[in-house]
């Protein structure tokens, strides 16, 4: 395996592609044709049971139509302990899937009148130096702040015991880069905005962004299996937590603990269940936190300054008949994929490091 990986190296995309698409394949997911979803739900399932078999997935997964659970299963162990199954309700790292609850923080004080989403971002965090970066730049991935929050977090490592949004946000009003560009010139993906995102709700309530989330999203919608959670949460654990851990390494699992970075949230840090994620998907359709006006403004393509568009919203990937996102932190491989005109959802949330996973997501994908 490791000549394997060193040959991609050195091939690099070439090499990747190959690699990804032969080397990692799996099993072709045949569906009748005409045969409708609510029919095919025992052929997705038997399918992921044979990856699960196969060494090849372990994870919980998600597909809905019409907020209906045409799958809703948990495949494998939550953790390399292998001693306890994952269900529907196990909680698995969401990765950066956390930017849209994290987008929907913002958006409920926006409804509440706490903040507007183009107003500068320096009017919530005082001494913020990027004066005509707004809270939907940052939203929107065209804010133009260098993402750099990792390279100064471990360059000041002797002196932080564990990152926090707030240290994170000291740490970037202090270095003071120069812009990469200016706002709403380019779309560039950052997790620094959303780590941002998530200080100025701190700011802005006086609460902890895990208290927050709390209070104002997951406790209303009745997620019981969502929560913000990292090393700085009161407890070591939580009901239904499942753990990271590397399960692809000579068949010899091992688990993936955080490191001192895992204090800050807002780009990701949150956990969910795939019974939590169809509430989640119910929520984009009717909901009585936000207006029907507020959550169009997730899905808005931002006009840029040239007069193109970007395909970003808030928290989502904005493209022809799907709203999406991706994400990959320590042992999570996750995605979530909505089809409004259909009414579909598919969730995928693995917590192996799999790297069968983007082919396992291609597939299903394809009959969505």
């Amino acid at each position: 395996m490791l000549y394997i990986l060193l040959g991609v190296l050195v091939l690099g995309v070439a090499g990747y592609f190959w690699f990804t698409r032969f080397y990692l394949k799996v099993p072709k997911l045949n569906i009748p044709e005409g045969l409708a979803l609510v029919q095919a739900s025992d052929i997705f399932d038997q399918w992921l049971q044979g990856l699960y078999e196969q060494g090849k997935f372990n994870g919980t997964v998600l597909m809905a139509q019409d907020g209906n659970p045409l799958l809703k299963k948990g495949y494998g162990f939550t953790s390399f302990r292998m001693d306890k199954e994952l269900t529907a309700d196990s909680s698995l790292r969401l990765a950066s899937l956390s930017k849209q609850f994290t987008a929907v923080g913002i958006m409920l004080l926006q409804e509440k009148g706490q903040l507007e989403y183009d107003h500068p971002v320096s009017k919530y965090i005082a001494g913020f130096p990027y004066a005509k970066v707004t809270v939907r730049h940052l939203l929107n991935h065209t804010s133009g702040i260098p993402d750099n929050y990792l390279k100064l977090a471990k360059r000041n490592k002797k002196e932080i015991e564990i990152l926090t949004n707030e240290e994170a946000t000291r740490l970037i009003i202090k270095e003071n880069q120069k812009a990469k560009h200016q706002p709403n010139e380019h779309y560039q993906y950052s997790n620094t905005n959303y780590i941002l995102l998530a200080r100025i709700i701190e700011v802005v309530t006086s609460l902890s962004f895990e208290d927050y989330m709390q209070k104002e999203l997951f406790s209303p919608l009745g997620m019981r299996n969502t929560r913000v959670w990292n090393l700085l949460s009161k407890e070591p654990t939580f009901t239904n937590k499942a753990d990271d851990f590397e399960h692809f390494v000579e068949n010899d699992p091992k688990g993936i603990e955080p490191t001192f970075i895992d204090g800050v949230a807002g780009d990701g840090a949150v956990f969910s269940s795939a019974s939590d994620l169809l509430i989640w998907d119910g929520f984009w359709y009717d909901n009585a936190l936000l207006s029907a006006n507020n959550i169009a403004e997730a899905f808005k393509k931002p006009v840029l300054n040239k007069g193109s568009e970007s395909n970003y919203g808030f928290g989502f990937g904005i493209n022809p008949n799907k709203v999406w996102h991706n994400g990959a932190w320590l042992g999570a491989r996750t995605i979530l994929l909505r089809n409004p005109e259909r009414r579909t959802c598919l969730a995928i949330l693995d917590n192996s490091s799999n790297i069968y996973f983007d082919n396992i997501a291609k597939e299903l994908m394809g009959h969505l």
